[in-house]
């Protein structure tokens, strides 16, 4: 879907990665510039060309010079058509800027109250996790501090290519009535897709009406937003980019019936750009209180300088002024969308590849050039090793609470699956070490005497993360 990654491998989003690996960039020097077009292009070529971590990416900007468009690469691996401001793309979790946006209108409108438990407008009858004496409220759904676990734990998709595609209505009940709070209502950010999603099907039933139409009547209608919704018209099939995972292989689109407001809606560059304007009030627009007022809910992310999460919006300072930003990734595309309100800019990056990295440094960087670009990632060789070896290494480790990383072997090969997620091959480097080619992420096993692994630590995106064996 997703803030910063462990991405798919761990397919949607830890936000807080990206902040921390940000947390780094040197102090702002005022006044600093978007970079021109030919910089922007000269970027996106060497993502392309010499990096090889996309088929195509669009760039869009709004500033107070106006609106730009800066495009490279294809719409297909086998199809040489450029692409422009009204490509489609999928957007993964920026969909949830948008759940959280009909929240917030939905509360301007006096329809619900931040506060309302999500169990009022569930089906009668379905038992929802209390802790404490406290229900789960919306306001806790949109900030990810609900307590409920990034995925559900009945999730175990059936074809890996469209993971989300059937799960039901009916499990997403399941699991609520099955799960146990280990935590405090509101007390830790935790990213959860599952309550994000959760929140686009608790507002839908409050509406009724499925969530493509809530969005279209409250969001892209008013919003004059004709390029984004959840199911494609024929026209817009017509422009969709196709998607590519980090091998540059063709990939299935992804579809959410159950829990549409984690990521499944679609759009283009131009369309997030109206979005944008909105946002920075270069429009007038009937839902100016209610963005406004995604702001004022402020909780914090974790430890000191990772930043807040808004209202479905991450806030962060990676070098001097405030961003708000969210990004997102799907099987075969990566998208980010942010804006630099104290000089009223806003970037959309997207691109039809999904890669570890993805494009959120890009659009970090055009909101503020004191963020730096990441640098290329490393080359990896496979060598041979003995089999016999990975026994030690098969096992379950905790990447997070309730987010498991489980390393399987299966005859010659090692693998590795996140919670809820499909599993992908690892690839040895040396004894110890192992990498994915799907993403640019790696994996150290620290072994006792025996041989036996007690740990892994996970690096990706420049963080390194340690998981115990719980297994």
């Amino acid at each position: 879907m997703t803030h910063k990654t462990i991405a798919h491998l761990f397919v949607l989003f830890l936000p807080a990665l990206l902040a921390a690996a940000l947390k780094a960039a040197p102090p702002a020097v005022p006044d600093s510039q978007v970079p021109s077009d030919a910089e922007i292009r000269r970027t996106l070529v060497d993502r392309i060309d010499a990096q090889h971590q996309s088929v195509g990416i669009v760039v869009g900007i709004i500033e107070p010079q106006g609106r730009r468009v800066i495009s490279y690469g294809k719409l297909d691996k086998d199809d040489a058509r450029p692409l422009n401001g009204d490509t489609v793309f999928e957007i993964g979790s920026v969909t949830k800027v948008f759940t959280s946006l009909l929240l917030e209108d939905m509360v301007q409108r006096g329809e619900v109250a931040l506060k309302d438990p999500m169990s009022k407008y569930l089906q009668e009858g379905v038992k929802v996790p209390e802790r404490g004496g406290r229900s789960i409220a919306l306001v806790d759904l949109s900030t990810h501090t609900s307590g409920l676990p990034r995925m559900p734990n009945n999730f175990h998709p059936k074809d890996a290519t469209n993971p989300y595609a059937d799960y039901t209505v009916e499990q997403l009940y399941q699991f609520l009535a099955s799960c146990e709070l280990t935590r405090d209502i509101g007390s830790q950010f935790e990213y959860s897709n599952l309550g994000g999603g959760l929140l686009g099907h608790v507002l839908a039933r409050r509406a009724g009406m499925d969530y493509a139409a809530l969005v279209r009547s409250h969001v892209t209608e008013p919003l004059g937003m004709n390029s984004t919704g959840v199911v494609l018209s024929p026209e817009m099939k017509a422009r969709l980019a196709v998607g590519h995972d980090g091998q540059l292989a063709t990939v299935s689109n992804w579809d959410f019936p159950a829990l549409a407001g984690a990521g499944a809606l679609r759009s283009t560059a131009s369309d997030l750009l109206t979005f944008l304007a909105a946002n920075l009030a270069y429009v007038k627009s009937p839902l100016a209180p209610a963005m406004a007022a995604m702001l004022s809910v402020r909780r914090p992310m974790g430890a000191p300088g990772s930043g807040d999460i808004a209202l479905g919006w991450l806030v962060t300072k990676p070098a001097g002024d405030e961003l708000v930003w969210h990004n997102g990734g799907t099987g075969g595309y990566r998208s980010f969308i942010g804006y630099n309100a104290k000089r009223r800019v806003g970037v959309v990056v997207l691109s039809n590849t999904f890669t570890a990295a993805g494009v959120d440094d890009i659009g970090m960087h055009l909101l503020d050039s004191h963020v730096p670009l990441l640098a290329p990632p490393k080359e990896h060789k496979e060598v041979a090793l003995d089999p016999k070896l990975f026994d030690g290494y098969v096992g379950q480790y905790e990447l997070a609470p309730k987010f498991i990383l489980t390393i399987t072997r299966d005859a010659d090969q090692l693998f590795a699956q996140a919670t809820g997620q499909p599993k992908f091959p690892l690839y040895p480097e040396g004894s110890h070490d192992f990498f994915l080619k799907v993403v640019d992420a790696q994996v150290t096993f620290d072994t006792g005497a025996t041989g036996r692994a007690t740990s892994l630590t996970l690096h990706q995106n420049g963080s390194s993360v340690l998981a115990k064996r719980v297994q």
